[in-house]
């Protein structure tokens, strides 16, 4: 596959096959597959300083100029949101990591389901240790180096895993797929490399170079469930809102992404789910499927 290929998509909502509006697709495609665009990249972009000053602008209470024209750019519906009225955003980061009302995202009431736990493009591997592809063939999990813990990794190295990328025009809260009780976060820094498909066709590496935060969960029946929260170019900081060690329940917010696009990997020991026949189809063909936090991810095995 040509790594500046249009990104193509399936839409679990509508049925229908889309191809995704990327905000920045030229600035991408210049810093990921332009040998003077690298040299930028590897100096400047993927580094830490970029993306705070990229996130203190957004933070600056001029930026909420960009907030009104983005939700009509990006065709967003505003009846979703908590805040009723856009116009009350004090900064286009608050706005980015804006709330949605509790109606706007129903969970999937069955116990026996696991939910997708944000809005974004989804891909399903039921067996990592099987994966011929991740956004481009001959690309393939590493486990321990994702997760930054050599055992823990070895524990999912035959696990479920469920990658979820999420775009700048996406909700950028993140919820728990599973009721459990969830450890304390723990930090790897790294650089930040954007997440894009046009950066992942190239280097899919990038999501276990990357800063992340990794968060296991004990789910009961649904055994050590791991989140692995990546940060990405632009994104001033990985937030978690939930209490170590105190029960959630399935749905429940974990955390959220300032601005910029970002990822979630979420992995599954083996033989404790099974993934819907969507998601295992968007990984096989490396086409993602679009579908929104909340909706099914898998059943219990």
């Amino acid at each position: 596959m040509n790594a500046d290929a249009p990104i193509a998509l399936r839409n679990r909502h509508t049925g229908g096959t889309e191809v995704e509006r990327v905000f920045g697709e030229a600035w991408l495609k210049r810093i990921y597959g332009n040998p003077l665009g690298k040299l930028s990249l590897h100096a400047v972009v993927k580094r830490a300083f970029f993306s705070d000053i990229y996130g203190f602008l957004a933070d600056r209470p001029s930026s909420a100029k960009r907030v009104i024209p983005f939700i009509r750019d990006f065709g967003l519906d505003p009846s979703e949101f908590a805040e009723a009225d856009p116009a009350a955003y004090r900064t286009f980061n608050e706005f980015f990591y804006r709330k949605l009302k509790a109606t706007a995202r129903p969970i999937d009431p069955r116990p026996e389901m696991a939910v997708l736990p944000a809005d974004g493009r989804h891909l399903g591997f039921p067996d990592a240790g099987a994966v011929k592809g991740i956004f481009a063939k001959g690309q393939t999990f590493d486990i321990p180096a994702l997760v930054a813990d050599r055992a823990l990794g070895e524990r999912y190295a035959r696990g479920t895993v469920v990658c979820s990328r999420l775009c700048p025009v996406d909700y950028h809260r993140f919820h728990f797929p599973v009721a459990g009780t969830p450890g304390a976060p723990t930090l790897t820094n790294g650089p930040l490399y954007s997440v894009n498909p046009f950066a992942l066709r190239r280097h899919v590496n990038y999501l276990w170079e990357n800063k992340r935060q990794r968060v296991t969960v004990d789910a009961g029946p649904f055994g050590l469930v791991t989140m692995v929260a990546v940060g990405a170019t632009n994104v001033g900081s990985i937030v978690e809102t939930y209490a170590a060690g105190r029960p959630v329940a399935k749905g429940d917010e974990k955390g959220y992404f300032r601005f910029g696009g970002s990822f979630v990997a979420t992995l599954f020991e083996p033989g404790r789910i099974q993934l819907e026949a969507d998601l295992i189809e968007a990984g096989e063909t490396a086409t993602e499927l679009y579908a929104k936090m909340g909706s099914p991810l898998g059943r219990l095995a």
